[in-house]
């Protein structure tokens, strides 16, 4: 190959085999936090999600994109991150070779777990990553009552 670069060639499969084996990568993904991609050319951001006693930390690989293109929300426990990556204007008279970097809108929406504080939360944007980290309230402890003997 001239350049390197490889792709899966699915033009060997029917229109019924990519479609099934669409559907069994939907289901082999349902349970992460990777995005099914069922059409190729979907661009979603890749998120990371840790937690740990204090806080949430929401991570989102956002490059190319400027921060006046990015809207963060949080609505019911469920946080939202939408944006658009914009297209670079291309030269009439140039022949691309290869083209797969991704453009346009895209939407995660991710739940949160009802101990968050939604009105602690603190977002920074720096080298194309979006991080958004929340506070989590104090879960109350069972608390012992003695009885007392008479």
């Amino acid at each position: 190959m001239k350049w390197g670069i490889t792709k899966r060639d699915d033009a060997k499969l029917n229109s019924f085999e990519a479609f099934e084996r669409d559907v069994k990568r939907i289901f082999d993904d349902f349970f992460s936090l990777k995005p099914v991609e069922l059409f190729d050319s979907a661009w979603v951001p890749s998120i990371d999600v840790e937690e740990d006693e204090k806080f949430i930390h929401v991570r989102a690989e956002v490059p190319g994109i400027d921060e006046k293109d990015l809207n963060v929300t949080l609505e019911d426990n469920v946080l939202t991150i939408s944006g658009e990556k914009k297209e670079e204007h291309k030269e009439k008279n140039k022949r691309y070779v290869v083209a797969e970097r991704r453009f346009g809108s895209f939407k995660r929406s991710i739940a949160l777990p009802d101990e968050v504080k939604a009105d602690s939360s603190k977002a920074t944007f720096k080298n194309g990553i979006l991080t958004i980290d929340f506070e989590k309230k104090e879960v109350s402890q069972p608390k012992r009552i003695t009885i007392n003997v008479k």
